[in-house]
C-alpha cells in the first residue's frame, strides 16, 4: 500500500508609512537590534524535522534579508550534520539542554520555532527571556493560556512575536484579498474552505499530530487552521458566531484522542457566511472559494507550498486558471520577519492573530460538542494590519 502523504508532503508536492504607524499602536516597540540595518538578520531554526529540512533551511538560501546562523535539535549528530552542510561553525549547534545559551550568541536575532504544538510556548518564552525575536509555527500553541503567555512574554521582553501565516505573504492569496476588497465581482456572499488529507500514524510527523497532548486538536489545528485563518483574511473581518459539527469513527485507531471530520459555519456582521471543513480522513485538498454577487473566485490549490492556482468564474464562464507567481513562500515569510525586526515593515501576523485563531478553534470544538449549538465569537478583536494593503505580491 503506498505511503500516505503527511501535511508537509502534501503541501510541498504541488510544487509602508501609514501601516507602520498603525502597527506601532498595536505592538510593543522592539528594542534596537545589535546589527547594522544593512546586514542580514540571523535566524536560529529550533527543531530539525521535515519542514525545517525540506523547506525552511533551503528557503534561507533564497532570502534577501535573513540568513541561517544556528540550529537547535535534540539529536546532536543530526544537528552537527545539518550545520556542516550549511557552513555553520560547531558553536552554532545547540541542544534543548543548553538552549538558554543563545542569549550570549549575538549572531542570533530571530528564533524560528518548528516543534510539535505543545512545545511552542515553552521554547518561545525561553527565546524571549534570551532577548531574541520569535517566529513561531501555527497553531501557535495548544491552549489559549499558553498563547496569551507567549504574547505577554514578547511584550515583557520588548521583542517581536510573529506567527508563521505564510498565506499572508503568498501572491495568489494576496491577489484574492485585493479582488475581494475592490468588489470586482460584487459583494462577497459566501466563503467555503476545505482543508484536509489522510493522516498516516506510521509517519513520525503525523503521529504527534494524532496525539491530543502534543497537537492540541488534531486535524483542526493542523489543517483546519488554514480555513479558519483564510475566512478571516479573505474578508478582513471577524466572525461574530459559529456553529459546528463533528463526525469521528472511534474504531479508527487514528482517532482515539482527536476528532476527525469537523464542519463549521462562521457568521459575519456583514452578512457573509463562511463554511469550513477539515479532516484527517478524506482526499487531500487545500482549497477555498469566494462566492460573490457576479462571480466566483476558486483557489484550488490555495495553500500549497507551490503550484497554487486561481480560477475566476464570471457570467457563468470560467476563465483560464491563473497560476501563482513562482517564488519561495517561506523565503518571503522570513524576509518579512527580518524587515519587521529592522523596522522596515509592519507586523502583519502577530501573536494576537494566532490567539484569535486559537479562540475560534476552541469555539468550533465547543459548538461541535454541543451538536451545533451557536457559540458567540465577537470578542472585539480586529486585525491591526491588512496584508492586502501592505504586502507587495511582487516583492
Amino acid at each position: 500500500m503506498p505511503k500516505r502523504p503527511s501535511r508537509r508532503d502534501l503541501i510541498a508536492a504541488a510544487g509602508v508609512t501609514a501601516a507602520l504607524a498603525t502597527t506601532a499602536k498595536a505592538q510593543p516597540k522592539a528594542k534596537e537590534t545589535a546589527m547594522p540595518a544593512s546586514d542580514h538578520v540571523g535566524f536560529a531554526i529550533v527543531g530539525l524535522g521535515k519542514l525545517s529540512l525540506t523547506q525552511l533551511i533551503p528557503a534561507l538560501k533564497k532570502t534577501k534579508s535573513a540568513k541561517l546562523v544556528a540550529v537547535v535539535s535534540g539529536h546532536p549528530e543530526k544537528a552537527r550534520k545539518v550545520a556542516a552542510e550549511n557552513g555553520l561553525p560547531a558553536d552554532a549547534v545547540y541542544g534543548y539542554d543548553d538552549y538558554d545559551r543563545i542569549a550570549k550568541d549575538p549572531r542570533i536575532q530571530v528564533v524560528y520555532i518548528v516543534l510539535p504544538n505543545a512545545l511552542h510556548a515553552e521554547h518561545t518564552i525561553k527565546a524571549f527571556k534570551a532577548g531574541k525575536h520569535v517566529l513561531c509555527e501555527k497553531p501557535m500553541a495548544t491552549t489559549i493560556a499558553d498563547a496569551e503567555a507567549m504574547i505577554a512574554a514578547a511584550k515583557a521582553a520588548q521583542r517581536q512575536l510573529m506567527i508563521a501565516y505564510r498565506c499572508h505573504y503568498e501572491p495568489m492569496n494576496l491577489d484574492v484579498m485585493r479582488r475581494l476588497r475592490s468588489q470586482s465581482l460584487g459583494k462577497v456572499r459566501q466563503i467555503n474552505t476545505t482543508m484536509g488529507r489522510q493522516a498516516d500514524p506510521s509517519d513520525p510527523s503525523d503521529a504527534w499530530r494524532l496525539d491530543l497532548k502534543l497537537s492540541g486538536n488534531g486535524a483542526l489545528g493542523d489543517m483546519g487552521v488554514y480555513g479558519v485563518s483564510a475566512a478571516r483574511y479573505l474578508l478582513n473581518e471577524e466572525p461574530i458566531a459559529v456553529q459546528a459539527w463533528a463526525q469521528t469513527d472511534r474504531s479508527d485507531p487514528r482517532f482515539k484522542e482527536t476528532e476527525d471530520l469537523i464542519n463549521w459555519q462562521f457568521r459575519f456582521l456583514s452578512g457573509v457566511i463562511a463554511n469550513g471543513s477539515t479532516s484527517f480522513n478524506y482526499a487531500a485538498t487545500m482549497a477555498f472559494e469566494a462566492i460573490c454577487e457576479q462571480g466566483r473566485l476558486v483557489a484550488d490549490p490555495a495553500a500549497f507550498y507551490g503550484g497554487n492556482r486561481l480560477t475566476v468564474v464570471e457570467g457563468g464562464q470560467a476563465q483560464p486558471p491563473v497560476p501563482a507567481p513562482a517564488g519561495d513562500q517561506f523565503a518571503r515569510e522570513m524576509d518579512w520577519m527580518a524587515d519587521v525586526v529592522r523596522g522596515k515593515a509592519p507586523m502583519v501576523s502577530p501573536g494576537e492573530e494566532g490567539l484569535q485563531d486559537m479562540r475560534l478553534m476552541e469555539a468550533i470544538l465547543e459548538s461541535a460538542a454541543k451538536d451545533g449549538a451557536t457559540v458567540k465569537t465577537d470578542w472585539g478583536y480586529r486585525r491591526a494590519v491588512d496584508p492586502a494593503k501592505v504586502v507587495d505580491a511582487k516583492a
